[in-house]
């Protein structure tokens, strides 16, 4: 498995147009990158409230499965790290105040508890868990690595 290249020009790339250059990566890598896809996800990524978390896991949800229905691998994998992102995003808020893990003198803040942002990680994670574990994705995820990341 390749690295995600961080030195390619993503401003003026298109990736569904270059599958061939993406690279997985671990985790998140690349999810504030990659176009067109941030352009088309980013703006329904939000995790405030448990009904906004709702509507925005659903709606990157049937992104994923549109990109799925394309054959476009790389989508449903920017899909899945936008999930991803909102469960670890809204676990951080969850724990910290303003999702600030360190105080202005450097120092671990101190850890509070936020129900709501709780609740809207939970229903992050579970679309993320059905994307990363969905099949097909699994498939098409082996194939982009044999083909490309070799």
């Amino acid at each position: 498995m390749k690295a995600f290249d961080y030195d390619l020009d993503y401003e003026n790339l298109d990736l569904r147009k270059h599958p061939e250059l993406y690279r997985i990566g671990r985790g998140e890598q690349g999810v504030l990158l990659v176009q067109p896809y941030k352009g088309e996800i980013l703006p329904h990524w939000r995790f405030k409230t448990p009904e906004i978390a709702r509507e925005s896991s659903d709606k990157i949800y049937a992104l994923f499965l549109a990109y799925k229905e394309a054959d476009d691998f790389v989508g449903m994998d920017m899909a899945r790290k936008f999930l991803q992102m909102g469960y670890t995003r809204a676990r951080r808020y969850t724990n910290y105040k303003g999702g600030r893990k360190y105080a202005e003198n450097g120092t671990l803040s101190i850890r509070k508890g936020d129900p709501q942002k709780a609740e809207s990680a939970g229903i992050f994670k579970r679309a993320w868990e059905k994307a990363k574990t969905d099949e097909d994705y699994k498939r098409m995820m082996n194939e982009h690595r044999e083909r490309y990341e070799q």
